[in-house]
């Protein structure tokens, strides 16, 4: 008799893995749309210095570009998932074709964009992309952010207004407050409970989240392939991201939250059960 399957793909996955076969394949669908990787080195926070290596860089900002000197700059920020690849690759032709040039960074933790200083705060995260932009040129852009993206897209809206002409949040509970956690606004009530939810470690608290983002979740999801997966795309910066979301949630209040000047476009889904439509409300109001 064969093997069962699950057996099987235990057996292939030992040699072959799924997640960087599919990084792989993402990489080549930015190349062939004509966006290049650059790593930009922020050493301090008072300007960048090159887009190639440095001696001793604090800041490392990667991020894909355009070959050729943007002229419709829009910034894509990904949410709380792997890569900024794995987030945006079905949306880079669609973009390009309706004449936009996308520039999509990974944020700080993520990817290969990463920092030895201590802050964890959205501001921080605003300021890093803000001077990588910088350093290649680009001084003014629209933005798109997804769930934690949009966090940070907001914040980067108030901190430049100047540079930032136009926003899109997508699904972005930027109107939450830590009280929302006890109060059972969300699927989870500390942000403890968060943190272990939205940085797995197993394969169970992998088809937890999927089953809560996802509309339709995959039926069958065999836990060889959900280890491949953490290994390659989950397993940095577990501690980093842990206390990215303590230092965004924790006394979160939207009496501090500043408001936007620049014509917003709020985009939500009506089944969303990491960030319910009452906050996308809330947001609409301010």
């Amino acid at each position: 008799m064969p093997p069962p399957p699950q057996s099987i793909a235990g057996k292939v996955s030992r040699f072959f893995s799924f997640a960087a076969a599919r990084d792989r394949c993402f990489n080549r669908r930015f190349l062939a749309a004509g966006l290049r990787p650059v790593s930009i080195q922020l050493p301090d926070s008072a300007r960048p210095v090159s887009i190639s290596d440095s001696a001793d860089p604090v800041t490392t900002v990667h991020m894909w570009v355009p070959a050729r000197p943007p002229r419709n700059p829009l910034v894509l920020l990904h949410g709380f998932g792997a890569s900024a690849t794995w987030q945006w690759y079905p949306y880079l032709r669609p973009l390009i074709a309706a004449g936009f040039d996308p520039i999509v960074p990974d944020l700080v933790f993520f990817g290969n964009s990463s920092t030895r200083l201590p802050d964890r705060s959205d501001t921080f995260q605003a300021w890093s992309i803000k001077t990588a932009l910088e350093a290649i040129g680009v001084t003014k852009f629209g933005l798109v952010g997804v769930s934690y993206g949009g966090f940070v897209g907001y914040r980067m809206a108030a901190m430049y207004p100047d540079a930032v002409e136009r926003v899109t949040l997508v699904c972005a509970g930027v109107c939450l407050e830590e009280k929302d956690l006890a109060e059972g606004l969300f699927p989870v009530a500390a942000v403890d409970e968060a943190a272990a939810l939205l940085v797995p470690r197993r394969p169970e608290e992998v088809r937890r989240l999927v089953r809560l983002t996802f509309v339709r979740p995959p039926i069958i999801m065999p836990s060889c392939f959900l280890w491949d997966y953490i290994k390659v795309m989950g397993s940095d910066h577990i501690q980093e991201k842990t206390e990215l979301l303590h230092a965004l949630i924790s006394g979160r209040q939207i009496s501090t939250l500043p408001k936007l000047r620049q014509k917003t476009l709020i985009i939500w889904g009506e089944q969303d059960k990491v960030f319910p439509m009452e906050l996308a409300h809330r947001l609409k109001s301010m």
